[in-house]
């Protein structure tokens, strides 16, 4: 499926742990993911799937897909999200002098705010999700996620795997160790 990657930047792949039930997360290298991915991903293993685009280990935008072509997006760190997305204004020239000011301050809010209003939508569409991935979660659950959702974590990856859990999916365990000589590849 990732046979478009170039060998080097394959060997770059890092796989996490397995989740029991033949769930694997891979964490890929800066700009080795497109967005077309994921589709091919459902398609070839038939399965829900989704995607962390980690900027930093200080944000995250995921994007699920289901089996179904139902698409969801959640924003990780959201205050950090809202730092990110807000747009300067055209007179700014040094976007360092403009950070910091309470003008700064009061357009993340804004950005806060509007992100904010998305995290219901957000965190029904991820149980969707995980329900249709044949997790054991009901919508009664939506607030945790929504409280996920609107938490923050110093590294965007735990509140990733946190989330996962939190969707269902079997707690990752260590994987038992391969014989030597035995190799895995992409």
């Amino acid at each position: 499926m990732f046979d478009d990657i170039n060998r080097e930047l394959k060997d770059t792949v890092q796989s996490w742990w397995p989740r029991p039930g033949g769930w694997q997360t891979l964490q890929f290298g800066h700009g080795l993911w497109k967005d077309d991915y994921l589709f091919a991903l459902v398609e070839w293993t038939g399965a829900p799937a989704c995607v962390a685009d980690v900027s930093d280990s200080d944000i995250a935008l995921i994007t699920g897909l289901g089996t179904n072509g139902e698409r969801w997006q959640a924003w990780l760190n959201l205050d950090n999200a809202a730092a990110l997305l807000t747009e300067e204004p055209e007179e700014v020239d040094d976007v360092s002098l403009w950070m910091g000011t309470p003008e700064f301050d009061e357009a993340v809010s804004r950005k806060r705010a509007e992100l904010e209003v998305e995290v219901p939508a957000d965190a029904g569409g991820s149980l969707a999700w995980a329900v249709a991935a044949g997790m054991p979660v009901a919508v009664a659950q939506q607030p945790r996620i929504e409280e996920m959702l609107r938490s923050r974590e110093t590294f965007v990856e735990d509140l990733f795997s946190t989330l996962l859990d939190e969707l269902g999916f079997p707690k990752t365990t260590e994987p038992s160790p391969e014989p030597e000589g035995t190799a895995s590849s992409l």
